[in-house]
């Protein structure tokens, strides 16, 4: 997996591209950690739209996030989520934990 990161009217935008599973948690951690302590970083908005594949470690990794922003007082938003990575999403109701645009 690939991930592209940019600060951006209070956001810290990461695009994903490619497989978001296990061997992706290095990346998924080393896109979101520097923007853990910035202060006018207010929201992590996940690009999910050129994602071919999930799995459940990558939920447990986007469940971490939220809950280390949390404690930053920060949100995050999971945009973009279509096809496979969408239904996976669904099915683990994350759309009652998670903004979902």
């Amino acid at each position: 997996m690939q991930a592209q990161v940019q600060q951006q009217n209070g956001k810290s935008v990461i695009r994903l591209e490619g497989r978001f599973d296990f061997n992706a948690h290095r990346t998924f951690r080393e896109a979101y950690e520097p923007a853990l302590g910035l202060p006018d970083i207010s929201e992590f908005e996940i690009d999910f739209g050129k994602v071919e594949y999930l799995d459940s470690s990558a939920l447990g990794m986007l469940l971490m996030l939220k809950e280390k922003a949390q404690v930053s007082g920060k949100t995050v938003a999971l945009v973009n989520c279509r096809g496979t990575a969408k239904q996976v999403l669904e099915i683990a109701n994350f759309g009652k934990l998670f903004v979902m645009r």
